[in-house]
Parts: structure tokens; C-alpha cells; sequence
């Protein structure tokens, strides 16, 4: 019987490990691939506050390391069920069955693709899925966007800061995003909107060298440095619905305080509604969730 269960070794599980040991909890964290999640897969990080840069697989090894340092337990099984037993939660993996008091689900999300030729192979080398994570990488660049929601918009317009060419690439005729940044659109005089255009391809030997799309006057090829694709996040959470509560879309329904509809089971990280995605607000879920789960702890004494 363990403390706490940690679902996903990403920063959200990683940080809420090392907070769950510090406060003197058992811990263990269940992780289906590698320790870091999308972080270990990202080439250069310079987002996170007091570190100029670091290689993704270094923070993720270092936050994995660290957590390990405190105590924290590791199994690479990915979660299959979880069942809430009031006092005791049972996490299901192909191997067996964990139990604990406490369940943070910190599991992230997965980057819907485009699926075409040559994104697997150019990620990470102009192939991003998160413009406010390395967009920077490409100031004064040309770039394209792909998408026509929030996300797309929101990344046309924060990269047409820093670029001198956006190209919007969407596959309608129109946008599904909110008023204000379609409105928004007009004043961003970088933004380049393709409409009616679906991406065909993804050119480059090394790097990302331009985008093959096919709109209403035919193929062409649009030169840019890199290509964002903005089409849409995945979240996992069939496993544990019910009990746990999802929204519309499959995110956790969970608040700042990471709380979910289930006394004694908290979500952090990506995989919980929420506006901002980042590195340092999955780190700062999983310090709450954390923090909440030994609160709920002390409740049972």
C-alpha cells in the first residue's frame, strides 16, 4: 500500500513525486514510456525560469533523478483502470493491481499530428507542436502555423512578433476561432492566410526547409524555416472515466487546487482543464497536487 500513486513521470508527476517525498509520503509513479514525457522528446528547452537553456532529455533525467535521489518508486506500466475504493484507490496496469490512499493522475496529453510526409522525421528539427515553447528558435524567420482554432490563431499571432512571415494554413474557409483573435488577425499585417488549403507534405533534409501544400490554384511549395502544427491535443483519459469526471473535449474536470470529483484523486499537468500548457505550470500542478494529496492524507488520521 503506497501513499500516493502518481499517474505519469512527465514534470507534473516527476515534481508532485519529489514534493510527496519531501513530505515524507510513500510514492509511486507509473509512466507507460520514458521519464519527462513530451519534455525528454523536446531538443532545447529555454523556457523554464533560471536556466538559460537545457536539452530536454537533460531536465527530464535530472527531474527523474531527482525524484528518484528522494525515495520516489518507478514502474514503466502504463495505467490501464483505476477504481475508487473510498479509502484505498486501485490503479490498474497489465501487470497487476497498485493500492493507494491517494491518486494524482498526471499522465499529459498527446499532440493530435498532421500525418504527412516527413513531419516524424523533421521533429525537432523545425517540426514543433507548441509555438510558445520554441517559437523563439525561429525569430526572423518565415514559419507556418497549421490549424484554424484557438491554439492556430493564438500561435500566428505570437509568432507575427518575432517573424516576418506566418503563413496560416487552414483546411476551411473560415476560422473556428474566438472573435477577438480572428479580429486580432487584422492588425498582425505578418499573418499570410491560406485558406481552403490542405498540407501535403513537409520538405527538407535536415531541417525544415518548406511546406507542400495544395489549395484552390493547385500545389505549391511555401519556403519557411519552421511549421507549427496547431491542429489539436489528445488527452488519455478513458482509463479512469468513471469514476473520475471529464469534460466535453476528455479533460479531467479539476481546478487549481487539482482537486477532481473524487475525494483523494487530483489531476496535474496537461491532461486537466486549464488554459496555459506549459513546463512550469505542469511543474507547479504537480507541487499542488501534492501538497493536496498529503492534506487529504491527514484527513483520514
Amino acid at each position: 500500500m503506497y501513499d500516493i500513486i502518481i499517474i505519469g513521470g512527465g514534470p507534473a508527476g516527476l515534481t508532485a513525486a519529489i514534493y510527496a517525498k519531501r513530505a515524507g509520503y510513500t510514492a509511486l509513479i507509473l509512466e507507460g514510456g520514458a521519464p519527462g514525457g513530451q519534455a525528454a522528446t523536446t531538443p532545447e528547452i529555454e523556457n523554464w525560469p533560471g536556466i538559460k537553456n537545457v536539452a530536454g532529455s537533460d531536465f527530464s533525467m535530472n527531474l527523474y533523478e531527482q525524484s528518484r535521489a528522494l525515495g520516489a518508486e518507478m514502474k514503466f506500466e502504463g495505467v490501464t483502470g483505476l477504481a475508487d475504493g473510498g479509502r484505498v484507490k486501485s490503479v490498474t496496469t497489465p501487470s497487476g493491481v497498485y493500492d493507494g490512499r491517494a491518486v494524482i493522475i498526471a499522465n499529459g496529453v498527446r499532440r493530435r499530428k498532421l500525418e504527412v510526409p516527413g513531419e516524424e522525421r523533421l521533429a525537432g528539427r523545425g517540426m514543433s507542436y507548441c509555438a510558445t515553447c520554441d517559437g523563439n528558435f525561429f525569430r526572423g524567420k518565415d514559419v507556418a502555423v497549421v490549424g484554424g482554432g484557438n491554439t492556430a490563431l493564438e500561435d500566428a499571432l505570437f509568432l507575427a512578433n518575432i517573424c516576418p512571415r506566418v503563413y496560416l494554413i487552414h483546411r476551411r474557409d473560415a476560422f473556428r476561432a474566438e472573435k477577438h483573435l480572428t479580429d486580432g488577425l487584422a492588425g498582425a499585417d505578418a499573418v499570410e492566410r491560406v485558406m481552403n488549403t490542405k498540407v501535403l507534405e513537409i520538405l527538407g533534409e535536415q531541417r525544415v526547409e518548406a511546406i507542400r501544400v495544395e489549395g484552390p490554384g493547385g500545389k505549391r511549395d511555401l519556403p519557411v524555416a519552421g511549421v507549427f502544427a496547431a491542429v489539436g491535443l489528445i488527452p488519455d483519459n478513458a482509463a479512469f472515466a468513471p469514476p473520475v469526471a471529464l469534460d466535453q473535449h476528455g479533460y479531467i474536470l479539476a481546478g487549481e487546487d487539482t482537486h477532481t470529483n473524487i475525494p483523494g484523486v487530483f489531476a496535474a499537468g496537461d491532461t486537466r482543464v486549464k488554459d496555459l500548457r506549459q513546463l512550469v505550470t505542469a511543474a507547479a500542478d504537480g507541487a499542488a497536487a501534492a501538497f493536496q494529496a498529503g492534506r487529504y492524507l491527514q484527513s483520514l488520521v
